[in-house]
């Protein structure tokens, strides 16, 4: 296992600023993923780290040695890519083993052996890549990635070219196959839900630099910018303007029309009437109904139907609002209007904005 750090590590493309003074550390053994548009740099940051790209300034450091001077080859990393990169002349085992080819063949055998046991591929030796399902040739390119005991794995968009179940399968393989092999794992993807469900902790990139790092559940529950809030989930974003401050807490009138509702921040120095602020209410935190402290009526516009849950979108007092429900809770036709009700610790305040002149 290795520790990676990043220290102000700068990169561009001609004019193009590609990755802006980004710094972090992942731990021995850490699961880290990089998720954010696309453009935003995190497949320039796996490049640097594997040794593709030299950064233009800044260090990149695998536990405590800077690894800058070392090429690529040199510095035990394995990378999967999006297009699994399998020789099509070759057989499963050809691909697994195709690194390990200068070990003595009864060591390179029992390590592909191994392998194809790890990413249920046992049985499929002998096979071409063309043989093979989308998914199993991801897991053999996994295989032969880690056929040569790389001391980091690095993942470029694995899983995007695949459909959305065998997505959600294979990254809990993947995920598995980290936990047991306590590999440092750094994986970039565009789908914050994947995100979310298999790393220890995530960054959200944006522009070049990283907005937030932090647990899946820190990210998506206390988000520091309005775009790792509008980004990660499906959030209300809401602008207002303070109104009053009752007892250290905050009173916000919704802009640009709206009514005041209680939002449960703590009222801080720099929070005075007339401040505009932003704050985040998630879509399943919002009731139908008036039964908790703040009410809003608003006109439904749509519905989507999910299966397991409804999406109502509402228009209230000019602000769209996201509103999941369970399936039959909706009673309202388009077009009509519907009371709901979310409760003042649910608004988690983003920012201040620019004062109001």
């Amino acid at each position: 296992m290795v520790e990676v750090r990043l220290a102000r590590v700068r990169k561009s493309f001609n004019s193009v600023l590609a990755v802006d003074d980004v710094s972090f550390t992942v731990a021995e053994g850490e699961f880290l993923a990089l998720v954010g548009p696309s453009g935003c740099g995190k497949t320039t940051i796996l490049r640097l780290i594997a040794g593709f790209e030299r950064p233009d300034a800044g260090d990149i450091l695998f536990s405590g040695r800077s690894v800058l001077a070392l090429p690529a080859e040199r510095r035990r990393v394995g990378m999967v890519f999006q297009n699994y990169a399998l020789f099509p002349h070759m057989t499963v085992a050809g691909n697994v083993g195709y690194g390990l080819r200068f070990r003595p063949g009864s060591d390179r055998r029992a390590r592909v052996a191994e392998l194809l046991r790890l990413v249920d591929l046992a049985g499929l030796e002998d096979r071409s890549p063309a043989e093979l399902s989308a998914g199993q040739r991801q897991r053999a390119a996994l295989a032969r990635t880690l056929a040569p005991e790389p001391q980091l794995l690095l993942l470029d968009e694995p899983l995007s070219a695949l459909d959305a179940k065998l997505r959600e399968r294979l990254r809990l393989e993947i995920r598995r196959l980290q936990r047991q092999l306590r590999i440092t794992t750094i994986y970039v993807t565009h789908d914050q839900e994947e995100a979310l469900a298999i790393s220890d902790r995530v960054a959200v990139m944006n522009s070049g630099r990283i907005e937030q790092l932090g647990t899946p559940q820190e990210v998506y529950a206390r988000p520091a910018t309005a775009f790792v809030a509008s980004f990660i989930g499906r959030g209300n974003l809401l602008s207002g303007e303070i109104s009053e401050i009752e007892s250290g807490k905050l009173v916000v009138r919704l802009l640009p029309q709206g009514p005041a509702v209680a939002v449960a921040a703590e009222a801080t120095a720099d929070c005075l009437p007339g401040e505009q602020v932003k704050f985040l209410i998630r879509p399943e935190r919002i009731k139908l109904g008036a039964g908790l402290a703040n009410r809003l009526r608003g006109r439904l516009k749509g519905v989507e139907f999910l299966g397991d849950a409804i999406w109502a979108y509402l228009d209230c007092a000019g602000n769209e609002l996201r509103v999941k429900l369970a399936p039959g809770d909706l009673a309202v036709a388009e077009g009509e209007e519907v009371e709901v009700s979310f409760s003042p610790s649910d608004c988690y305040l983003l920012r201040h904005a620019a004062r109001s002149p």
